[in-house]
């Protein structure tokens, strides 16, 4: 209590209430712990499993030098040494056998050469993959179709597809079944030399060859054409009138 300018103030003291900062405990939490390794060279960059030795039981491992030379068991402290002297990685190659074999190596190096591996065998896994394309026929097919169809075959192989040639027979077609054979016979011996023969069903109304690129015909409709070929194409084009 005072006085001030024959006025009287009463001071009351103030009672804030703050709030209660939660606990680990009352919310069952422990207190976070990293579990990130990191690399022999970097203390920047996060470390694969694969160059964790820090986590192998064994005291010591049997070491593999950069130009894969077997040096023999070693602590693995000294294996980390002459890894850092050599400024290369610690990779982890048999982590289930005693004692583990590790080897120095540029893991950069090792994982770029292994994606770049990887792909190619991807691109020759997609270049080796042949599609199925299927061409249909009637027995009395005309000549302009017929020859249309005979074209989309010959495109089809060169670009590495197989192609089936398929003929059903409806109701009386039946009849005519030596026609629809001597007709498939006609087409595959007009593919010549792009294809050789897979399979063959000649049934009562169902009947059809399948039909596989020759890999020196695919490999030649690849290459670039030459010049002289070039002046042929030209020539033939010249002569061709377009509507």
């Amino acid at each position: 209590m005072s006085a001030v300018g024959g006025f009287t103030l009463t001071l009351s003291p103030i009672n804030l209430k703050l709030p209660l900062l939660p606990s680990n405990r009352l919310f069952n939490r422990t207190p976070f712990k990293s579990s990130i390794s990191f690399s022999l060279r970097s203390n920047d960059e996060q470390q694969p499993l694969g160059l964790d030795i820090a986590a192998l039981r064994s005291a010591s491992v049997r070491l593999i030098d950069g130009n894969q030379i077997m040096v023999g068991v070693v602590s693995k402290t000294l294996a980390r040494q002459m890894a850092q002297d050599s400024e290369l990685d610690l990779v982890i190659v048999s982590p289930d056998v005693d004692p583990p074999v590790v080897r120095m190596m540029d893991y950069n190096k090792y994982k770029y050469e292994q994606q770049k591996k990887k792909k190619g065998q991807q691109k020759r896994s997609a270049a080796n993959r042949m599609d199925l394309k299927e061409l249909k026929m009637g027995y009395n097919i005309d000549q302009h179709d017929y020859s249309v169809r005979l074209k989309a075959a010959q495109k089809f192989l060169k670009d590495g597809d197989k192609v089936k040639v398929i003929v059903n027979l409806k109701g009386r077609e039946t009849e005519f079944r030596n026609i629809a054979i001597e007709l498939i016979k006609r087409f595959q011996s007009d593919v010549g030399e792009l294809a050789t023969e897979e399979t063959k069903s000649f049934r009562d109304r169902n009947m059809s060859i399948v039909m596989v690129p020759k890999k020196a015909a695919l490999q030649k409709a690849q290459e670039p054409p030459k010049r002289k070929d070039m002046s042929a194409a030209d020539e033939v084009s010249a002569g061709v009138q377009h509507n």
